[in-house]
């Protein structure tokens, strides 16, 4: 036990650090995630600490699992109608537009590593697909406002592209070891993509309707959220047995139990937000903790012209051919082939090469490590600032002066996000996190053993504790002035 004890010392004083200063950095504009990276290197086998780790297999078992919570968190999280405007040009990003990144990527990997055309495919491959973690959180943490069909577009792509970036991998790594078929590729492609969308489908049809039937309400989120996650993780698991796409599958499971069960997800949505975090955050570690900086510095010159060429050409090259016939504007197409974020997609899907033991796998890996690096420090940190110099970030809105646009006594659900409420009702902002829902508020500034009926005053308006069940706040009343004034 003594044993048990240190270890778990060691990850809560890494994870609590990590996330300390993760919320510190986004005040300086640098990417969170990236924090989570650089803590796993700094303990790793070349950092200050040099704990030496090369499990390849646990690695990859521990990624998967956690990009399927993730990008069940963003299918979940997803309304009908930004799926519906931008469905279409998210598909043909995450088909069309991945294989002509990996495309252009493989090229400039064939000239500047000397590898064959098949290995320089899978490298464009492996970095080719956007990463719907990064995108979530850079987009969430920019605050930047985006005309809905761009804002829909690049997050129903990150979350799309994932099964055709493995597909390709899987692919040539067949290609590579076995010299696999154009048949044999077609029926992979056909498993991978019939399995995942029949299989999430079909579960989020069958959960969805059991949610609406169970007696569940809000104040049982955390019990929902669980439901949702157990149930993802078995279709996610039951795809990948039957050669299935496990991404597609839990990705359009999240989509449509958030279509089906509104309430419900809804319920979840706030404990489903810290289960994404956190596999965000054991992901980010891990791969962090897996990678050894100074074989990266050994390949630096070919690692730089592949992220250059991914960045600066292969990207906005596929986003603009795509997109083309799609009458976006100009500087939409430019500030989406901007916005391709690259995060622990890419180095998860380096693994599979590496578990594969094939030619210069471990040399992918790096240079994938690096891509992600570069894409997060580069394009993460200047996203607010590309947006308004093309001129696609929309202004921010703006209340009637001495106006509120909603008056009178309303029941709001305590796991509303604070900062959601608060700029619907056009209230300043209290010093509180980002992510604080109302509960989380009224709980830090109320007595410790508050009751229903306290409340607080908060420029104008007042909040009060409606209903509490089992001491725990679910319901909240808040009254607003006529003409309340705008400042705390």
């Amino acid at each position: 036990m003594h044993t048990l004890y240190i270890l778990m010392l060691c990850a809560g004083v890494l994870v609590f650090i990590s996330l300390l200063a993760g919320v510190l950095s986004t005040r300086l504009g640098v990417p969170f995630l990236i924090v989570f990276l650089g803590a796993g290197m700094f303990v790793g086998v070349d950092g200050p600490i040099g704990l030496p780790f090369d499990n390849v297999q646990l690695a990859a078992w521990v990624g998967n699992a956690c990009l399927a919570v993730i990008l069940l968190e963003g299918g979940i999280s997803t309304r009908v109608r930004t799926f519906r405007a931008g469905f279409k040009p998210a598909l043909v990003l995450a088909t069309a537009g991945v294989l002509l990144t990996a495309m252009i990527v493989g090229a400039v990997a064939m000239v500047v590593m000397h590898v064959d055309w098949r290995a320089g495919l899978l490298l464009g491959a492996i970095v080719g697909s956007t990463d719907a973690a990064a995108v979530f959180t850079m987009l969430r943490q920019t605050g930047v406002r985006l005309a809905e069909r761009v804002s829909a577009t690049l997050e129903l792509e990150s979350g799309l592209n994932d099964p055709m970036a493995v597909f390709l991998v899987l692919a040539l790594i067949a290609s590579i070891k076995s010299n696999a078929t154009a048949a044999d590729l077609a029926l992979l492609l056909l498993r991978q993509v019939g399995f995942g969308a029949t299989i999430g489908w079909a579960g989020a049809w069958a959960v969805g309707a059991l949610l609406r039937r169970l007696p569940l309400e809000v104040e049982h989120g955390a019990v929902l959220s669980l439901i949702i996650v157990s149930a993802g993780m078995i279709l996610f698991a039951l795809c990948g047995l039957v050669d299935g796409s496990g991404f597609l599958a839990i990705y359009l499971f999240g989509l449509g139990v958030r279509a089906r069960a509104e309430s419900a997800a809804h319920a979840a949505s706030s404990a489903l937000d810290g289960f994404a975090w956190a596999a965000q955050a054991t992901m980010f570690l891990l791969l962090g903790l897996l990678v050894s900086p100074h074989d990266m510095l050994a390949s630096i010159g070919p690692t730089f012209a592949v992220a250059a060429a991914l960045i600066f050409v292969a990207r906005p090259v596929a986003v603009w051919l795509c997109l083309l016939p799609l009458r976006f504007a100009p500087a939409q197409r430019a500030f989406i082939g901007w916005v391709g974020l690259r995060g622990a997609v890419p180095i998860v899907l380096a693994l599979f090469p590496l578990i594969e033991k094939l030619p210069d796998s471990y040399l992918f890996f790096n240079v994938a490590f690096a891509v992600v690096l570069a894409s997060l420090l580069l394009q993460g940190t200047t996203l607010g600032w590309v947006a308004r110099r093309l001129g696609v970030a929309l202004p921010a809105e703006q209340p009637p002066p001495d106006q509120r646009a909603v008056q009178g006594r309303l029941t709001l659900d305590a796991d509303l996000p604070v900062a959601d409420v608060f700029a619907f009702f056009q209230l300043p902002l209290p010093p509180i996190g980002a992510r604080a829902t109302l509960r989380e508020w009224l709980t830090d500034n109320l007595a410790r053993d508050h009751a229903e009926g306290d409340g607080i005053d908060w420029a104008g308006a007042h909040f009060r504790v409606s209903r509490l069940h089992n001491g725990r706040i679910v319901r909240v009343g808040l009254a607003l002035a006529p003409s309340a004034p705008v400042s705390a």
